[in-house]
């Protein structure tokens, strides 16, 4: 598995690091990685609620890819979406179809769409810069959606978001 992190694209899971761990040791590490994520997902599904604003990206590369800075005016929220196919509602009145179309009905929307309507939704005054997967169980996916308040003074003056305050 491949993330960037650390300022370099592409670089392996074990970061610099890799080349001069040893076979066991690697293994040794990717099984506590496995862990790490495990146990967050775990913390995030009992004692968090579906959408929660949280300090500092998960994925800190992925983050700024998108456009994250560490500055006042930028928001990152986690948002859980749950997985599965929808039950399109049954008709109740007039003539009943032979096949009522309410099982296997896919929404239109992805579930990464979703979750930036959701957080746009919860937080009306920031605008969404993008978003991404940062983990999943068997029901739900969690994304990161990174916000910024067009408003701000710090944002008014970055270059960067000009196409964003103008207007």
């Amino acid at each position: 598995m491949k993330i960037g992190y650390g300022g370099s694209k592409g670089m392996s899971i074990l970061g610099k690091w890799g080349p001069k761990l040893s076979p066991e040791s690697k293994e040794e590490y990717k099984r506590a990685l496995k862990e790490v994520r495990k146990s967050r997902l775990i913390i995030w599904r009992r004692r968090e609620r579906s959408i929660t604003r949280i300090w500092r990206p998960t994925d800190i590369a992925t983050a700024r890819r998108l456009g994250y800075s560490a500055k006042q005016g930028m928001v990152v929220v986690r948002v859980r979406v749950p997985k599965g196919g929808r039950r399109k509602p049954r008709p109740r009145s007039g003539r009943r179809q032979k096949h009522l179309g309410v099982v296997k009905y896919t929404p239109a929307k992805s579930r990464r769409l979703i979750a930036e309507e959701r957080a746009a939704r919860k937080y009306p005054n920031l605008e969404v810069l993008g978003s991404y997967m940062v983990g999943e169980d068997g029901q739900h996916e969690w994304y990161e959606v990174i916000m910024v308040d067009p408003d701000h003074p710090r944002i008014k003056s970055d270059n960067r978001f000009e196409w964003l305050t103008t207007g």
